[in-house]
This record gives structure tokens, sequence and C-alpha cells, in this order.
């Protein structure tokens, strides 16, 4: 009996001691850095549609980018892509092909591969415009590659309307908040409107609200 309980508890600690021996970005903020992310994908539903694109802007805490990369990922199910989703990204298989899509499993070995080399073993946050959306269809994507994308970010994450609501903006569609800053929207062309293309803007969105804040405190 107490050898199990103590290789349970040691299992235990072993499993949640990265999560205690972490550093803050408050107290050490050369040990993190921010992931602005964003996918596309063939619908709504996470584990039913599927993510097509991930754009992924590596940067310090300030928004100073290190690295970035633009995955096309081939979908297992593309008969279940929604009208609505093609009209934004443009999804076609044989454009996919073109553009060097590659199967899911590869994409997740590529975006650890990205935050191995890139990050250096420093602690990942990320930031998105709908966290929830690419948080949960991100999970999904490394769950069909028997992989935990908590492993490789950090389970906290950070959304960009949340910032700018807490400065007194309200508007919660990314290209509306965009003009109301004067700064570069993403592009209404299907093909064009990619990952890469939104973690652009929503890193050019959290510049500036980096800045407001600092008038505001």
């Amino acid at each position: 009996m107490k050898r199990g309980f103590l290789s349970f508890a040691i299992l235990t600690c072993w499993i949640f001691l990265p999560l205690f021996g972490q550093t803050s970005p408050q107290d050490d903020p050369e040990h993190w850095m921010l992931a602005f992310l964003d996918v596309e994908t063939t619908g709504l539903t996470p584990g039913f549609h599927e993510v097509v694109n991930v754009g992924i802007i590596l940067a310090d805490l300030e928004g100073n980018e290190k690295a970035r990369m633009l995955l096309y990922i081939e979908p297992n199910y593309p008969e279940r892509a929604t009208p609505e989703a093609l009209a934004i990204n443009g999804y076609e298989p044989k454009l996919w092909r073109q553009m060097g899509a590659v199967p899911a499993v590869q994409a997740v070995d590529s975006i650890i591969a990205f935050y191995n080399t890139q990050a250096n073993g420093k602690w990942i946050l990320m930031v998105a415009y709908n966290t929830q959306f690419d948080a949960s269809f991100l999970d999904h994507l490394f769950r069909v590659a028997d992989k935990n994308i908590w492993t490789f970010q950090h389970y906290f994450a950070l959304d960009v309307p949340s910032m700018a609501w807490i400065l007194g903006y309200r508007d919660l569609e990314a290209n509306v908040l965009a003009k109301r800053f004067d700064t570069k929207g993403t592009s209404r062309v299907p093909i064009e409107h990619h990952g890469l293309g939104c973690a652009d803007l929503n890193l050019r969105l959290y510049r500036v609200l980096m800045k407001r804040a600092g008038r505001k405190l």
C-alpha cells in the first residue's frame, strides 16, 4: 500500500513539476514568448471540421517578432467543409496541393519543430483573436497526431478583444478594430485570407493596444 502510494506521489510530482517550476511572465519576461496564432478551418465545430492552414508568429512580450510560419494542411474529411468556411479561406484540394499542403500529423511535427527551434525552451503563451476557437481546433489537430498541444504551449492563453475591451474599445470584429486604430486589416479575398495574415493582424493590434494601455497608466 505504501509503495503504491509512493509511486503515485512520484508520478504526480513528475507530471506537475513543470507547472510549479515555471517562472512568471511578470517576474521573468526573458523566459517567455508569445505565439500570435490563427487557424483557418473547414467549419465551426472542432473535432468534426478541420484546420486547413495555421499561421504562427513568435514574439517577445513587447511584441518584437522573432519568427513566423504558415502551414497549409490537407483535411481528412474535405466533404465536411461548409460553404461559409470555403468562402472565407478559399480551400480547394488542387490549390492546397500547389501550396504544399501536408497531412495533419506532419503539420503537427512542423509546429513542434518550429517551437523547439525558435523558442529555445522558453514558455509560450498563445495570443489569438477568438482564442477559444483557435485553441480548440489546435487541440484537436494535435490529438490527430497523438500529441498534447499543452506540452508545447502554456495552458493559459490571451485574447486580443479582451485587451481592447478593458481599454474601452468594444468592437468584436478584427477588421473593424483595425480600422479604428488606423492599422491594416486582413484581406477579404479568400485565398489571401490565411492564418498568417490574421496572426499578423493580431500582432499589430497587440502593439497598438500596448501603447494605448501605457498612455492610460
